[in-house]
């Protein structure tokens, strides 16, 4: 997803204030994500969990976006000139889609497994989401991009019909600049936005409903046993206090769905619409227009390690313990080792996943 037209001539103070954003959302990114990466691998009760598989993987991907796109991204968007040649601008556009996308495809298989976890009995969760599977679908989200990355532009199917117009703008005579153009043909922004964007966007939302709607209805349940009435007796007391916990993790839950769902559409929305429309409205999209949705979409990477570790108490937990360097005082083996002695769907949901 590189800029299909110039910066248009960034001035100092905006290159300086570009420059100091930029830099901010670079450093987030790798800093939240290795974190991430670091604390699953030194936290064996992390490990456990099915769901952060996806997590790590997602991690790592968002890390090859701060490491290997951004930066080129950015010295282009504050030189206002592309140095490293044509061959790395291939390499380069092709790595920015192959990574983005795979971070897209990421955060969909989280959404489908909580979705399992959550709407689902323990049995079906534990024979949908068997270790072949989650293989299966962890490596869906690497080799699926390459299909609409490395292939298509290495071989310069994006750029069929549209040659004469790349060509144009890749060299400034005014300024003497060249640029990395990144420009689509009709077919290949629809095919590229659909597969990227748009299938996982609509599998995320069908998956984080029927997640909000089991929460929210679980939580009326609750309620109405609450109304009528609980038996004082020790025995049924127990219970009632765990029914309560329950509607409690589950509404955190459902407030949860929607935060990350927001925060993906704010995103990656705007980018994906402009790629599509682009194309029929003769490539008239202003470059300082796509320059702002396309870091929209990169600070997406940043977001997830706080949106799907960061909200996690047991993934709290593990940073204290590493940024503290080992305090004692986070270290307590039963926090990981509990459950909430609810019903089983809270226990695959809210506490492993959502909690």
């Amino acid at each position: 997803h590189v800029l299909p037209s110039s910066s248009e001539g960034f001035g100092v103070a905006e290159k300086i204030v570009l420059l100091t954003f930029i830099s901010a959302v670079i450093l987030m990114a790798i800093l939240g994500n290795l974190l991430v990466m670091v604390a699953v691998c030194r936290d064996r009760q992390l490990r456990k969990i099915k769901t952060n598989y996806f997590i790590v993987s997602l991690a790592f991907a968002d890390l090859l976006v701060s490491v290997l796109v951004m930066p080129f991204g950015a010295i282009e968007l504050v030189q206002d000139n592309w140095i490293y040649g044509e061959m790395f601008c291939l390499v380069r556009t092709s790595l920015d889609v192959l990574l983005t996308t795979a971070s897209i495809l990421h955060l969909c298989c989280i959404s489908l497994d909580r979705y399992y976890a959550i709407c689902c009995q323990p049995l079906v969760y534990r024979n949908k989401m068997t270790p072949l599977r989650i293989a299966v679908m962890l490596g869906g989200c690497w080799v699926i991009p390459t299909f609409i990355s490395f292939l298509p532009i290495m071989q310069g199917w994006n750029s069929i019909g549209i040659i004469d117009l790349i060509q144009q703008r890749q060299f400034n005579k005014a300024s003497n600049s060249t640029y990395c153009i990144f420009m689509v043909n009709k077919p290949y922004a629809i095919t590229c936005s659909v597969v990227a964007f748009y299938i996982p966007f609509l599998l995320m939302v069908l998956a984080y409903y029927r997640i909000y709607v089991t929460a929210r209805e679980h939580a009326r349940q609750i309620q109405v046993l609450q109304r009528a009435g609980a038996p004082t007796d020790g025995r049924q007391h127990h219970p009632d206090q765990h029914s309560s916990h329950r509607m409690k993790t589950e509404t955190k839950a459902a407030k949860t769905l929607c935060i990350i769902m927001g925060c993906f559409c704010l995103c990656w929305a705007p980018f994906f619409v402009t790629n599509i429309v682009d194309p029929f409205i003769n490539y008239t999209v202003p470059g300082k227009l796509w320059t702002a949705f396309l870091w929209l979409g990169y600070i997406n990477s940043g977001l997830n390690p706080f949106l799907y570790a960061f909200l996690n108490k047991s993934f709290r937990r593990a940073f204290l313990i590493i940024l503290c360097c080992g305090d004692e005082r986070y270290r307590r083996p039963s926090i990981l080792g509990q459950t909430v002695p609810c019903s089983t769907t809270t226990i695959n949901g809210s506490t492993h996943v959502l909690r």
